[in-house]
């Protein structure tokens, strides 16, 4: 299961309105381990940035001059997110800017959709935490995630956070709470341990005949007992 948090900053808020995209950061998660793989690039716009953006991400004019356009990355960057699921935080704000981008290139890119699946991690927050804030930085503090590096935007930094952020909003803890203890307020951030992306895969052990033949009894005798209603039979059929 390969999954890329992204993350864009832009000149402005509409792509409809001429804005670009002036960086992009990627991180790969493989089996809900981060595995420290990442895209990142700044790209030149060929326009000014709106004031408003700027004091967000602290991008200037003069830094994006010499860096490449979207158009001299796209084959790179569409390579290291092909067939992956995007988790995106306000997932229509990113793949609107880059399908805009997407279009500029070329048709033949087609849209993002058709390389990529997308997961939007604020709709995930609004259906676990309704009516709470679910900015960032809100559920950096719900599930007590670090984020004190984080003065400006800016989109590697924030797609590493929201890694981490989705792991835990995505530990499957909730239903193991007790004593009125409630889903998001950091238990499952405290439940999860950042294993090593080197750690050798998990060992499968089979069953062996002895084993497969205790389980077929074992179902025979469900099944007798149920009057033929034994669901593993019926899944299995």
């Amino acid at each position: 299961m390969r999954q890329i948090v992204l993350d864009t900053e832009t000149t402005g808020l509409e792509p409809e309105q001429g804005h670009r995209i002036i960086e992009i950061g990627c991180v790969e998660i493989l089996n809900r381990r981060v595995t420290g793989r990442h895209y990142h690039q700044y790209l030149q716009p060929d326009r000014e940035i709106d004031e408003a953006a700027r004091e967000v991400h602290g991008i200037t004019d003069e830094f994006l001059a010499d860096k490449p356009r979207f158009e001299d990355i796209v084959a790179e960057f569409l390579a290291f997110v092909q067939g992956a699921e995007l988790i995106i935080h306000n997932a229509p704000f990113d793949v609107g800017f880059i399908n805009s981008e997407l279009r500029r290139a070329g048709a033949r890119w087609g849209r993002i959709e058709d390389h990529c699946a997308v997961t939007d991690t604020l709709a995930l927050a609004r259906s676990l935490h309704p009516g709470q804030k679910n900015s960032l930085d809100a559920l950096c503090k719900r599930y007590e995630i670090d984020n004190s590096q984080r003065t400006l935007h800016g989109a590697l930094l924030d797609a590493e956070i929201l890694a981490d952020l989705y792991l835990a909003m995505t530990g499957g803890q909730g239903s193991l709470l007790f004593g009125g203890e409630q889903a998001g307020d950091g238990q499952a951030a405290r439940s999860i341990r950042r294993l090593s992306p080197d750690r050798p895969p998990l060992r499968v052990i089979m069953a062996d005949d002895t084993e497969l033949r205790c389980h077929e009894a074992r179902l025979a005798a469900i099944a007798r007992a149920s009057g033929g209603a034994c669901l593993w039979r019926r899944e299995a059929g």
